[in-house]
């Protein structure tokens, strides 16, 4: 067999085709694909814009998916032939996919496909802006500011289990926010409402969160400004709000914020292989102990993968969107 079947980005958008399945190279795995997840950012791909190497017309799309390992590079990380394992990359809505062994972690003994294929992404993003970008430490008061994505959702447990004293977390619909506190939060707050920022500081005493994760950006930053603590940290993350938008630059001086951006766009190799060192060192222990959840909102077949970006364009979901294969 050398072909497959993949969702692909066509010129008006996903489409279904055939195609050839692709070799891994030296480092890489290829992997029969079992599950695999979405993210906002192959949204951005199906609107035609890139990410990445990934928004070429044409390309499988695809950044996050679970299954087993077909064949393994000679320089693959000690992978082989049979193994579990979640991935992120390029192309993982198809019934194959390639990933760099850096991209890949194994998947816990316990975990099931639908469970793996969550958590790739949302490891990497969050305990690189929790934990190494956000300087996170025990005690720390911490807002995740658009919380109700797998992300966002893993981000509070993150923060919680590491020791946060405080964690707040953001989402503009009742029903998402009445379900945060399951996920790690202590107080749930709407920034669609006026006030919210000072809402912040009453929750934190006057004295604002120590760090902010913030996925929405936009018109929201001065807001972010006013509410984390002096000295504080704001990681940008995401920008779904949008990608430009006024900033206060004195009131950024007065609160002495380090304001961070972060990207995997940009990210080496090498980078994504540090950023897996702190995933192994601070929290795959309690990943494999079952200490994290994310829920699942839907499962669709794998090659439905156009009407679940239509979904999750709706916005209508809580937590993941996952597809599964009918191999």
């Amino acid at each position: 067999m050398t072909t497959m079947q993949a969702t692909v980005l066509g010129d008006t958008g996903p489409e279904t085709r055939e195609v050839a399945i692709p070799s891994p190279g030296p480092t890489e795995l290829l992997v029969r694909v079992r599950t695999a997840a979405l993210n906002r950012a192959d949204l951005l791909m199906m609107m035609g814009g890139s990410h990445g190497f990934g928004g070429n017309s044409g390309h499988p799309i695809g950044m996050e998916w679970a299954g087993e390992v077909v064949e393994a590079g000679a320089q693959a990380g000690g992978y082989k032939p049979g193994d579990r394992v979640m991935c992120s990359g390029m192309g993982g809505f198809a019934d194959y996919a390639v990933a760099d062994h850096r991209r890949c972690f194994p998947v816990p003994q316990a975990m099931s496909w639908t469970e793996a294929t969550c958590y790739p992404v949302a490891l990497r993003t969050m305990v690189d802006a929790v934990l190494i970008n956000g300087a996170m430490r025990p005690g720390a008061r911490v807002m995740i500011f658009g919380a109700s994505s797998g992300v966002g959702l893993l981000g509070m447990q993150i923060a919680r289990k590491c020791g946060a004293e405080m964690v707040i977390g953001t989402s503009t619909t009742p029903e998402r926010r009445d379900r945060l506190c399951d996920f790690g939060a202590d107080h749930a707050i709407d920034p669609s409402q006026e006030g919210w920022s000072d809402r912040v500081m009453e929750l934190t005493g006057g004295k604002g969160v120590d760090l902010t994760v913030d996925m929405l950006s936009g018109p929201y930053v001065n807001g972010l400004l006013a509410c984390t603590a002096l000295e504080g940290r704001i990681v940008n993350v995401g920008r779904l709000a949008g990608q430009a938008g006024e900033f206060n630059f004195d009131l950024h001086a007065l609160r002495r914020v380090a304001y961070v951006g972060v990207t995997f766009r940009t990210r080496t190799l090498d980078d994504v292989e540090a950023i897996n060192a702190r995933v192994r060192s601070d929290v795959w222990e309690m990943l494999e102990a079952g200490e994290f959840t994310l829920p699942v909102d839907r499962e669709m077949p794998l090659l439905q993968a156009g009407e679940a970006l239509e979904a999750m364009r709706s916005n209508s979901h809580f937590g993941k969107i996952v597809l599964r294969a009918g191999n």
